[in-house]
């Protein structure tokens, strides 16, 4: 007789879990029971005997899989999981190292450390070598040391190509040591240790293989090529590896992932016949229709086709709005609509590409007072970078800003160390004056008084250029000359938070928009704060906005790589743009457009019944507005599973052609009643006379082209230039 939990699998799922002792490759699609079958697999090994549960690894790529799968395994079996190897491929390497730390040359009581502590670990290392940390970035040196690891490389092994990656090699050896020395490891530390020790170690890597004769592998794609060889090493030439995952749904390439593993397992391991799992228990047919048609055009696949038993359901809908602000007010009325149907607001998720996007979202989703929550992730007003810009922007504003000096005064770092700072403390604390007037006073000596005159110089500086600028002109001027834009484009994963910056800039445009049209108050008049101060304060309510309903029903708000392994009753993917989705960078990676359609596939199934894909025709990007055209993805979805929510709309997403440049920008005739002529003569409050050269765009997009006497040539948005006739 049969296991219960054999009861309710399907064909597929069934012929996995019972498997003979073999090597096994199971291509699980989106949403067919993955988890469900993995732990099956476990409990049958155990019940009929093949295995006993200290017998058995499986790997999982999170804590929280671990533990769901050793609650489901508690579940269908009477025995204690405690001594069971089931975590993460970090997680069983500490447990490894843990167990022969003298054969790995580790002390007993050794300690990781996280990202953080590894940073501040570089930083003073740094200091300790005279590294110039303008030319070595602590960041990327992080990055480089983490990258070099996964790869299954020690310094030694690493080939410089430049002068900077040499003493990239050198630094990296140094940090070597000196964790050697403090008995710390770091995470990818933890993995390469755990190879080397099998490696070197024939007794030790004959016990294991011995022991452990079935591995279990969870989410197989996101696996990277030193996980792989780890894999390798435990297996040997005898032992199972029951590997499970969805080259479809591999969409961590910038993290080291390979797909190409899938391929090699096959081949290493000598697996014949790949196990299909393609009934999906998720979605509604015409989601996965839509999801089917679209990964067909990626050459690089195992192949595989999800359907399901439930229906068609409904078509996805299709909303192309005009700009990405009315694009959010589309999804907020949406959200509102669902929600009065009885859909928890938890249930719908809005996904995006990139997270700047959340900006604006964030911004209609205040102003309805909906409640919301970015998952995997911090809201606009919290980021680090925003903050930063937002600290600098505060004290530009007022001086006395102790709290916004404290975070920017050695940020990007400028050799104003700790007792430095506790000296300028101390001294403000015995004048009974700000920081800001103590570092004015400035009563240090050396290197740190040089630093913090330059600090004072720089924000007054700032003051001073800004003076009598439009708001969105002001935070420019800002983030590209307190260094934090050089900063983030010397990160090797800056590009977020340049973007996030950038979108500063357009909030700051959206925000003067909205307050130039607010109706006057009735009653006491107050006096109105200048444009800065009002949109701080603006920044401030909105980042504290929420901060008590964490655990509230909230709609959820995150990039399409934080929804990777979640599900909801109704998705909207939003910004489905050439440049934004698929992004700009896959047009010039090798593979990219493949990553990006394999994401678009992963956004697709996150859907159970209902589907929203949405993009606007014109969207500020980088503090200029951007004409776009309709995303890639659009042509590869047959028409007939889209029903378009404004088809009266004149519409670019069934044009037959995509444009060559992925944007279009229209450049505008200058009309009879265009408020300025090309060759007038006009003065700006800061730049001073110049010459109208160029215009284009109309009413609230309308910009012209000046050629300043002082400065040359600069693009002005009409709306803010305050431009005067000279």
């Amino acid at each position: 007789m049969s296991p219960s939990f054999l009861s309710g699998l399907n064909e597929q799922q069934l012929e996995a879990v019972t498997l003979p002792h073999q090597s096994a490759l199971i291509l699980a699609g989106a949403g067919s029971g993955k988890t469900r079958v993995l732990t099956t697999r476990i409990a049958w090994l155990v019940q009929t005997g093949q295995a006993s549960p200290q017998e058995l690894l499986a790997v999982t790529f999170t804590n929280k899989a671990a533990k769901e799968m050793l609650t489901r395994i508690s579940a269908m079996l009477p025995i204690n999981t405690r001594g069971m190897w089931v975590g993460t491929f970090h997680g069983l390497c500490n447990r490894l190292l843990r167990a022969h730390h003298r054969e790995a040359g580790l002390p007993q009581l050794f300690q990781i450390l996280d990202t953080q502590d590894q940073l501040s670990l570089i930083k003073r290392l740094m200091k300790s070598l005279n590294i110039d940390e303008e030319r070595y970035p602590p960041r990327q040196a992080q990055w480089f040391i983490a990258a070099s690891k996964e790869e299954g490389r020690r310094a030694q092994q690493v080939e410089p190509y430049d002068d900077f990656s040499r003493r990239m090699r050198d630094f990296y050896a140094a940090y070597d040591e000196q964790c050697q020395r403090e008995g710390v490891v770091d995470f990818a530390e933890l993995l390469l240790r755990a190879y080397e020790l099998l490696s070197r170690n024939e007794s030790l890597r004959e016990h294991y293989r011995n022991r452990f004769r079935n591995i279990l592998v969870d989410e197989f794609q996101d696996t990277n090529r030193l996980q792989y060889r780890w894999l390798q090493l435990l297996a040997g030439a005898n032992n199972a590896i029951f590997a499970v995952g969805d080259d479809d749904q591999s969409i961590y390439a910038f993290r080291g992932a390979s797909a190409a593993n899938m391929q090699d397992l096959q081949r290493d391991f000598h697996i014949e016949k790949v196990i299909k799992l393609e009934q999906n228990y998720r979605s509604h047919g015409h989601i996965l229709d839509a999801a089917n048609a679209l990964i067909r055009h990626n050459r690089k696949r195992l192949g595989k086709n999800l359907w399901t038993a439930e229906g068609k359901g409904e078509p996805l809908r299709v909303y192309e709005a005009m700009t990405d602000i009315e694009e959010a007010g589309f999804i907020v009325d949406e959200v509102k609509a669902l929600h009065a149907e009885g859909v928890a607001l938890a249930e719908m998720a809005v996904l995006y590409r990139s997270n700047a996007q959340s900006r604006v979202l964030e911004h209609a989703l205040f102003n309805a007072a909906l409640s919301y929550r970015v998952y995997g992730g911090l809201r606009f007003f919290e980021r680090q970078e925003i903050k930063h810009a937002l600290a600098y922007l505060r004290l530009t504003a007022n001086q006395g800003d102790d709290g916004a000096l404290l975070r920017v005064i050695n940020f990007p770092t400028r050799g104003i160390g700790s007792r430095s700072l506790e000296q300028l403390q101390e001294l403000a604390r015995e004048r009974d004056i700000s920081l800001w007037a103590a570092a004015c006073a400035n009563t240090l000596t050396g290197k740190a008084a040089a630093s913090i005159g330059a600090f004072v110089s720089l924000i007054e500086g700032l003051r001073d250029a800004t003076a009598g600028l439009p708001l969105p002109e002001i935070i420019e001027h800002v983030i590209e000359h307190s260094g934090l834009k050089a900063h983030y484009k010397a990160e090797k994963e800056g590009a977020d938070r340049l973007e996030n910056l950038a979108e500063l800039v357009n909030a700051a445009a959206t925000f003067v928009a909205e307050r130039d049209i607010q109706p006057a108050g009735e009653g006491v008049q107050i006096d109105e704060p200048d444009e800065l101060t009002a949109f701080l304060a603006h920044a401030a309510l909105e980042a504290g906005e929420h901060q008590a309903q964490a655990d509230a029903d909230a709609l959820q708000l995150m990039t399409v790589h934080a929804a990777k392994g979640l599900e909801f009753h109704s998705v909207f993917v939003s910004g489905l743009e050439e440049g934004l989705f698929p992004h700009e960078n896959s047009l010039i990676e090798a593979d990219g457009i493949e990553e990006e359609r394999r994401l678009m596939y992963v956004a697709l199934t996150r859907a159970r019944r209902r589907l929203y894909l949405s993009l606007a025709q014109s969207r500020m990007l980088h503090g200029q507005t951007r004409y776009n055209v309709a995303s890639r993805f659009f042509q590869e979805i047959p028409e007939g599973l889209m029903r378009r929510i404004n088809p009266g709309f004149e519409s670019n997403v069934s044009s037959p052609k995509l444009s060559q440049g992925n944007f279009r920008h229209e450049t505008v005739d200058v009309r009879p009643d265009f408020p300025w002529k090309i060759g007038q003569n006009v003065v700006h409050p800061k730049f001073g006379a110049g010459v109208i050269v160029n215009a284009e765009g109309h009413g609230a997009e309308a910009r012209v082209q000046v050629n300043f006497r002082g400065t040359g040539l600069k693009w002005l948005m009409l709306e803010y230039a305050k431009l005067t006739p000279a």
